[in-house]
């Protein structure tokens, strides 16, 4: 399907607080004034919690952000019971028979459930994160990519101007599009900035861990690479990250000098050390809390636009770093927004087809023959 991009608002994240309850799955719902004439949006998460760090955290902060901006819609996020296409079937459907006009599903494990539930509600509206529901998009359905290459590519030039070994390395989770466009994009950020920025950095280890959630195989991955003389990963892995962030954790309390990337939200607070500094360089951020919150916006006012798949990148604000990030030196900030200028202009274009990519590695002048890029 042609991807159509679409310019979206930027806005001030926000969280409130959450409360877990129901039967079976788990959800949790605003509490506000009256709630008549107020649109009811609902939420499912899909393996992960409400506070993952990731897509289910980044999804509710901006639709909670709204609610407390505008104060024209109530929310309510419900933890669908399994991970099967009818237990996100029935999670949804508690949520339409509790009166929500709107559900926002992130991540493209929901594809098979949307699809299917914007045929059988064709007067709800849904929005679907990093996938599209199979077959397509129906005219009551928004589904939103990211342009995830632009972000690992921010992080490898990052990477590549502060690591003091010359040797970065990657983690990525699943093998699916998302995980595997960060990846090279990193790869690319590491080779532009080697022939570009006078750099001369070598990405040592390329990996993949195959889950979301294995947290210690994510901490035993880190700690290989860390052995090899690695300094720096960037970790695109969902729960994986947090094992890679433990590990850092861990040597940097022993003096070592090591730090992660993180992803798709600013992961700096988790890695904390017991003196206020931090592991996290800086993160490669997907806004989906602008996504979420923009999509509703339309909803509201009654601008809704459906049967379309977006793709949020950097030139729609979509893509980029922390606005925060003080384990990056002044030089490597500037370098940072030069390069993200670029990208904001279409001076600077980044493929996320494998022979593209490769293609581009061999015009900046890197060997990637070592790299399992695809992840396969």
């Amino acid at each position: 399907m042609k991807k159509k991009v679409s310019m979206l608002t930027l806005a001030l994240a926000a969280t409130v607080g959450l409360a877990a309850c129901g039967k079976g799955a788990v959800n949790n719902e605003s509490q506000g004034a009256s709630t008549d004439a107020k649109l009811k949006v609902g939420m499912m998460t899909d393996s992960g919690t409400i506070d993952d760090k990731s897509f289910n955290q980044g999804t509710w902060e901006g639709i909670q952000r709204y609610e407390e901006e505008n104060g024209t819609i109530t929310s309510k996020y419900i933890k669908p019971a399994g991970e099967a296409t009818q237990d996100y079937l029935e999670a949804a459907n508690n949520l339409l028979a509790s009166g929500h006009e709107m559900i926002i599903a992130p991540g493209f494990k929901f594809e098979e459930a949307i699809a299917q539930l914007q045929e059988e509600n064709p007067d709800k509206k849904f929005v679907i994160l990093d996938g599209q529901p199979t077959g397509g998009a129906a005219e009551n359905t928004s589904a939103i990519y990211f342009a995830e290459q632009e972000g690992g590519f921010l992080a490898g030039v990052a990477a590549a101007l502060e690591t003091k070994t010359n040797k970065v390395g990657f983690i990525g989770g699943m093998v699916i599009p998302s995980v595997q466009n960060f990846g090279y994009g990193f790869a690319m950020g590491v080779a532009y900035a080697n022939a570009n920025l006078g750099t001369n950095v070598e990405i040592a280890d390329y990996l993949y861990n195959g889950t979301f959630n294995d947290v210690a195989g994510g901490k035993a991955q880190a700690g290989g690479m860390y052995d090899k003389g690695i300094d720096i990963i960037f970790v695109a892995a969902g729960g994986v990250g947090n094992g890679v962030i433990a590990e850092a954790k861990e040597r940097a309390e022993a003096s070592k000098d090591v730090h992660v990337i993180g992803v798709d939200v600013d992961q700096y607070e988790d890695g904390l050390l017991s003196d206020g500094r931090s592991v996290i360089l800086t993160s490669a951020i997907k806004r989906i809390d602008n996504a979420a919150y923009a999509k509703i916006d339309e909803a509201v006012k009654g601008t809704f636009k459906g049967g379309e798949v977006i793709t949020m990148n950097a030139q729609n604000d979509g893509i980029g770093l922390p606005e925060e990030n003080p384990n990056l030196s002044d030089a490597t900030k500037e370098k940072l927004d030069e390069v993200l200028s670029s990208l904001k202009s279409g001076a600077l274009s980044l493929p996320s087809e494998l022979d593209a990519v490769k293609a581009k590695l061999t015009e900046y002048g890197y060997n990637f023959e070592a790299l399992n890029l695809s992840g396969e």
